[in-house]
């Protein structure tokens, strides 16, 4: 089941970002005893399909997915991998997969 930080990402992700698709993977109990996890903050990896990456460069739409999570980045994210897809992208990845 997903925690409740792992649902709030995804929500906040998808409301956001007009996302088509939201992976979230809290990966925090691999970094237990990490400096920055000690504070409670998690470790996540993140996917994210949205049109709106579309003509966007990487750098781009990280800083999307930054300004979606700001407000749980001073107290719930302390490490976040991000991986970003327009729907045409997704598609073709998924064909290939």
């Amino acid at each position: 089941m997903a925690s409740s930080r792992t649902q709030t990402i995804e929500q906040l992700l998808r409301e956001t970002l007009d996302a088509v698709h939201v992976e979230v993977v809290d990966d925090s109990a691999r970094h237990a005893g990490h400096l920055g996890a000690e504070g409670g903050a998690g470790h996540f990896q993140v996917l994210v399909v949205s049109p709106q990456f579309v003509g966007l460069s990487r750098v781009e739409t990280h800083r999307l997915v930054y300004r979606a999570l700001v407000g749980l980045m001073a107290s719930d994210i302390h490490a976040l991998e991000i991986q970003t897809l327009t729907p045409e992208d997704w598609k073709a990845s998924r064909r290939r997969g």
